[in-house]
């Protein structure tokens, strides 16, 4: 690696009272003094319009941290709202994890030659191209580049925040042809955004958080800028006639969000968690690492009637199944929804969730997994609509909920890796209504239409959707159940 420049600490700007953000949510949050204003965003549309209207009405600020930006339809129309947002004169400031932004490096370098764009990578390759150099510095120096940064925020005006387990891309919101995610975010306002910023400064600020131009000063141009524009536009084009577009234009659910008539619960009880960004260099035995899986093992254990758990990459370890079949022992309702084999888009993961299925369910614990196919009508979650894209399907949220009073929203899965390798975040809160939707999710996504339920008869597995019964891991192919069996029996759970 190069030397990393001294640069000045930079933070987010106080609110304001003098934009359209401003004056709209400064009304709402005087209505509720000492409370912060929430609201799940369950569709994908709506979490891609969220985030292009905030970005079109942020008058100071646009913070961004992501662990993927994908160069497709939504993520280039996103890159061009931030470009004209830097061209009215918002400061934009773009943090991306390098495992996928080191592929789309000059791409990165070419925006932030906008003088109002900045852009970071955290924990960033020496090597900035090249298949063969990336495997030799992973051989070097696989111990730093294994650990990664998974939080997502997108923050406008330092009033109004989206934190929740979408990266930005088409499959994250519902405009995939081919497979596109379950997923969850909280839209948020009032302190709570200050706490996001906060979180988003540090990080910012953090010596793993390398500018562009210090990997590679010569791709930082304005002629690259001027062909990068030329591309987003060609791509806005190009997407506005397309079938993305014209449902969104058709669909009244997103025509009443642009207006502004969405209603957000009020509550003073909420955590905004974040992993320190140094837990990329904290050492193995530092208890400190999992500031986000500390915080959620004691809702685990405070819980007293039911827990009902949403993790894509779903892997316990022996700690995680011995504390959630306590609960189960202990009386509460434990209830888990992941990813089935043939859903989940990491198929090893599967492996070492495997190895503990057995325990979990003879100690009381209920499992769902998730078919691969999501219905292209028929019941649906509050807020939720027909899939715009694909009817395939995999599960992406990252979320829980106790007692029918508290739930979690975050980018925190509930594994080794997200415990203790990568940076992870997410926002605790009291509110029954909103744990009653998490709840509301939870039932429609375990319905048989959508899930297998996998319970145990004379030891042996079974999966069954109340239409039929099977006795092995439905629908997967066989390069999944190798990836699984793999990752199961050479106990790759720590990776995973």
């Amino acid at each position: 690696m190069p030397d990393r420049p001294s640069l000045p600490v930079e933070t987010a700007p106080v609110p304001a009272i003098d934009s359209t953000l401003d004056r709209v949510i400064s009304e709402a949050e005087a209505g509720h003094p000492g409370e912060s204003g929430f609201r799940l965003v369950v569709e994908g549309t709506e979490a891609f319009v969220l985030r292009a209207q905030s970005a079109q009405r942020a008058a100071r600020s646009l913070d961004v941290q992501t662990y993927i930006w994908h160069a497709d339809a939504t993520g280039a129309f996103l890159a061009q709202r931030l470009l004209d947002a830097a061209d009215r004169g918002v400061r934009v400031r773009l943090l991306v994890d390098d495992l996928d932004a080191r592929a789309k490096h000059l791409g990165f370098a070419a925006i932030a030659a906008h003088p109002n764009i900045e852009v970071r990578l955290f924990n960033p390759f020496a090597t900035r191209s090249g298949s063969v150099r990336l495997a030799g510095e992973g051989v070097r120096d696989f111990g730093r580049i294994n650990r990664r940064m998974h939080n997502k925020s997108w923050i406008a005006d330092n009033r109004i925040a989206l934190v929740g387990g979408r990266n930005l891309g088409d499959e994250y919101f519902a405009a995939s042809d081919e497979v596109n995610f379950v997923d969850l975010d909280f839209v948020m306002v009032g302190e709570v955004v200050r706490d996001v910023s906060a979180s988003f400064d540090r990080f910012w600020n953090s010596h793993a958080a390398w500018p562009v131009e210090a990997l590679d000063a010569a791709a930082v141009n304005q002629t690259a800028l001027g062909s990068l524009r030329e591309r987003l536009a060609a791509a806005a084009q190009a997407g506005a006639q397309g079938q993305y577009a014209k449902s969104l234009r058709e669909d009244d659910g997103i025509r009443m969000l642009v207006a502004g008539e969405w209603q957000m619960q009020w509550s003073s009880r909420y955590r905004f968690v974040s992993d320190d960004p140094e837990k990329v260099t904290m050492d193995k035995k530092d208890a400190s690492r999992s500031v986000v899986g500390a915080a959620l093992a004691q809702v685990v254990r405070d819980a007293a009637q039911s827990l009902e758990v949403i993790s894509p990459y779903f892997v316990p370890g022996d700690q995680g199944t011995a504390a959630l079949t306590a609960r189960a022992k202990a009386g509460v309702r434990v209830k888990i929804l992941t990813n089935s084999l043939a859903a989940n888009d990491v198929a090893s993961v599967h492996g070492g969730y495997a190895r503990h299925r057995k325990q979990l369910i003879e100690g009381g614990v209920q499992l769902w997994e998730l078919k691969p196919a999501k219905l292209a009508s028929g019941e649906k979650a509050e807020g939720e609509s027909k899939g715009i894209g694909s009817s395939g399907a995999s599960l992406h949220t990252k979320g829980l909920t106790t007692d029918g009073k508290i739930l979690f929203v975050g980018s925190y899965n509930l594994d080794p890796r997200s415990t203790w390798l990568n940076c992870e975040q997410g926002v605790i809160v009291e509110n029954a209504a909103l744990a009653s939707q998490l709840s509301g999710i939870f039932a429609l996504q375990t319905a048989g239409s959508r899930a297998w339920q996998v319970t145990l008869e004379e030891k042996n597995l079974r999966w069954s959707d109340g239409a039929q019964t099977l006795d092995s891991e439905p629908e997967a192919t066989f390069g999944q159940k190798f990836q699984a069996w793999f990752a199961r029996a050479f106990h790759l759970d720590a990776q995973l």
